[in-house]
């Protein structure tokens, strides 16, 4: 037994690792693509892309042990039950599950793995990436002209090229608005032709102009008479401007400003940042709901003003449960009172809404805060649940469908990873918004995806065919048959069913 269990984690480790490395590799492309506008045209060194690529994967690791675990034990139990070596172990009296404990205790040892990975370590790859990625976006782009359109990428200066060869990097056609020392538009520099370089430091940059001309004006000093001021026009041959640049270096950020983030914490954190923040959020409830109040001051003493009215007071018809009658009291007013009293009471009802919709959005918010934090507690058992979970889903699969390779099951792995995606997604935004409460919200998935797992590993056992094509044409047919048969016999059909 102690050989076949062997075989069976040697057949299974293979592809682990190999779908593993896949899985990361294609995440990794998908986070390339989402953040290539913000890495392009920064003029970062290789090895800052390297480290944030880096940091990317480590923070796909959690997504990718599932999806690897899915795929592999498809494809493990595919090939061996294309390769009828499951066939013959049945035959020599051993189960299926006898065949699986092996890749299930393995199972269970990734899914600690990937537990404690996403407890530890991921807080601090995820501080590392994301203040890493913060510096990249906040790093200024080299400065890259394009033909037709004002460029603003160097301090006090504006630029706009009518054409550029790229074989050369000459620009043509140059248009440079001076916005130096608050300059307006006073000084316009038009030329020719030119090029532009960065220095090595990115310190200065050095644009060279051919053919061109200086206009310039003073407004400072304006004549005692009429509104002429001088005026300068200069004409060069080569002209080379040398102008200081800044933020062009790569500074990276103080990594403390996000160590506070929930994404940087651990579970005891968490749990520590959800216990000061219910107590925050449960006080302001508190207060807002003790000190609400619906009448602005300038209405309460209105009321008063006119309860201290004998008159208006004699004409109210008082009840022993309560002080005076609003409609009397209103209608005893004269009319630019009650103009007052209505300017007034919009007034009031604008403002208390207005005031009730902000305390609103802000509990909103400090409530959207404490569910992100809960998430993420959960998120760290179920993800490192799902790979047990996409275990038990994909040996059987493979077990029944009996198809090895890279085909039929990365078609299958990919559609059932995009089935628990779609899952969570739904239970998390209930669980966001409130809907559901949180421990439903977030374990939906795997409670749907672990009965799941039972239910084809209970087909599976069963030796059930419910992946061959004969068994859906054959219920079809008899579906077909009966349709016709009633149609052909409808008396026979309803006196039989009498």
């Amino acid at each position: 037994m102690k050989r076949l269990h062997w075989y069976v984690i040697k057949t299974f480790l293979g592809p682990f690792v190999m779908t593993f490395f896949i899985c990361v590799f294609i995440l990794l492309m998908q986070f390339l693509w989402k953040y290539v506008d913000d890495l392009v045209g920064k003029g970062l060194d290789w090895n800052i892309l390297v480290e944030l690529l880096f940091y990317a994967s480590f923070g796909l690791l959690p997504w990718s042990f599932p999806l690897a675990m899915l795929l592999a034990s498809i494809m493990t139990f595919g090939e061996l039950g294309e390769n009828y070596e499951l066939v013959a172990m049945k035959s020599s009296g051993i189960s299926l599950f006898r065949i699986m404990k092996p890749l299930i205790v393995f199972a269970i040892l990734i899914t600690l793995v990937a537990f404690g990975f996403s407890n530890y370590l991921l807080p601090h790859t995820n501080l590392r990436f994301t203040t890493l990625l913060w510096s990249v976006k906040q790093q200024r782009p080299e400065l890259v002209l394009k033909e037709g359109v004002f460029t603003s990428e160097i301090d006090g200066y504006s630029i706009r090229v009518g054409s550029k060869n790229k074989k050369n990097n000459m620009l043509y056609d140059v248009l440079i608005y001076d916005h130096t020392n608050n300059k307006a538009n006073e000084s316009v520099t038009v030329a020719d032709s030119g090029s532009l370089r960065i220095t090595e430091d990115k310190n200065f940059m050095v644009l060279t102009l051919y053919n061109g001309e200086n206009f310039s004006e003073d407004n400072q000093n304006q004549l005692a008479k009429g509104n002429n001021f001088p005026f300068r026009r200069d004409k060069f041959d080569k002209q080379t401007i040398n102008v200081r640049v800044r933020n062009f270096d790569f500074q990276r950020s103080d990594e403390s400003i996000f160590r506070n983030s929930y994404r940087m914490l651990n579970i005891r954190q968490l749990r520590t940042a959800e216990d000061s923040l219910n107590t925050d959020y449960k006080e302001r409830v508190q207060s807002f709901l003790a000190n609400i109040s619906y009448l602005d001051p300038l209405d309460r003493r209105l009321y008063a003003r006119a309860l201290a009215n004998d008159t208006l007071l004699r004409s109210i018809e008082s009840k022993p449960d309560t002080l005076f009658n609003p409609d009397t009291l209103f209608a005893a007013f004269p009319d630019y009172t009650k103009r007052e009293v209505v300017t007034n009471a919009i007034s009031s009802a604008r403002n208390n809404f207005q005031e009730i919709n902000n305390i609103e959005n802000n509990l909103y918010a400090r409530k959207k805060r404490i569910n992100q934090h809960e998430m993420e507690r959960h998120r760290k058992f179920t993800l490192s649940a799902a790979v047990l979970v996409f275990f038990l889903i994909g040996a059987p699969l493979g077990a029944i469908i009996r198809k090895g390779g890279l085909g039929m099951p990365v078609v299958i792995s990919v559609l059932l990873f995009i089935l628990y995606y779609i899952f969570s997604m739904t239970g998390e935004k209930s669980a966001r918004e409130d809907v559901w409460n949180m421990f439903p919200g977030m374990w939906f998935s795997t409670f749907v995806f672990l009965a799941v797992g039972a239910w084809l590993t209970y087909k599976a056992v069963t030796d059930s065919s419910i992946m061959a094509s004969e068994t859906y044409v054959n219920f079809f047919k008899k579906v077909a048959r009966l349709k016709i048969f009633r149609k052909l016999f409808p008396d026979e059909d309803t006196s039989d069913s009498e």
